[in-house]
């Protein structure tokens, strides 16, 4: 895969990027950053999801974003200093390119290309979270589970997601029985495999038709926000790097 973000950069901006970029493995469970800590890094993922969460004060929390190689988790810090406002977890193992703030600015400053992706990137992921909270509050838990599992589908590679029953009540709101119901409803027509631990994905299409409209959504977003994307950063070609 690659990040859609880098490769939508020109080339001469890419070029003064590409020697501060640092490739890493993202563990499952890897907290990225917590609110209010300070942003000094940049992460673009190559594969992989990292769901941006919103904390409650009794300790529950809730999915309001999701980041994989479309995107970018602390983005807005290469406009001017920030400070984080949700914690960012890795949910499925991958790679991404690393660079510090500080370098991102210097590039943000001088490059209009960089300036656009940039507010085109703030751009998604405020609909994203604005669909989620109509999502959550409207649509069924089967058909914002599906939802889930095709977005983070998209984002991996394979047909199988390692989600505990925990996690998909964090990210769906919701209790782990709900969770096993949902599930095992989802594996009894044929959609998906259920193990602990583990998802596997069966059939995509009964996914599909399952889910919510929020899935097309959030996908036609990104698409008009990101049009194009004909350079290639690959893990293979950042390695290089």
């Amino acid at each position: 895969m690659q990040n859609r973000l880098l490769a939508a950069l020109p080339p001469g901006d890419f070029a003064r990027l590409s020697p501060h970029l640092v490739q890493v493995d993202l563990e499952r469970g890897r907290t990225l950053q917590e609110p209010g800590d300070r942003i000094d890094h940049v992460y673009f993922p190559l594969t992989g999801v990292i769901s941006l969460m919103t904390l409650m004060e009794n300790g529950a929390a809730i999915e309001s974003a999701m980041i994989g190689p479309e995107g970018a988790v602390g983005l807005p810090a290469a406009i001017r200093p920030r400070t984080a406002v949700s914690r960012a977890v890795v949910q499925a193992k991958g790679r991404a390119l690393r660079i510090s703030v500080a370098v991102l600015h210097e590039v943000w400053t001088e490059s209009p290309a960089l300036r656009s992706l940039v507010d085109a990137h703030g751009e998604g992921v405020y609909a994203s979270t604005t669909q989620s909270v109509a999502c959550n509050a409207l649509h069924s838990v089967e058909e914002r589970f599906c939802r889930w599992l095709l977005s983070c589908h998209d984002r991996v590679e394979g047909d199988t997601l390692a989600l505990t029953q925990e996690y998909l009540a964090d990210m769906l709101g919701v209790q782990r029985t709900t969770v096993t119901a949902v599930a095992r409803s989802l594996q009894d027509k044929g959609a998906i495999r259920y193990r602990r631990g583990q998802v596997d994905i069966v059939d995509r299409g009964l996914l599909e038709a399952a889910a919510c409209e929020c899935y097309g959504v959030l996908r036609r977003n990104y698409d008009r926000l990101l049009p194009g994307m004909d350079a290639q950063v690959t893990p293979e070609t950042s390695a290089e790097l």
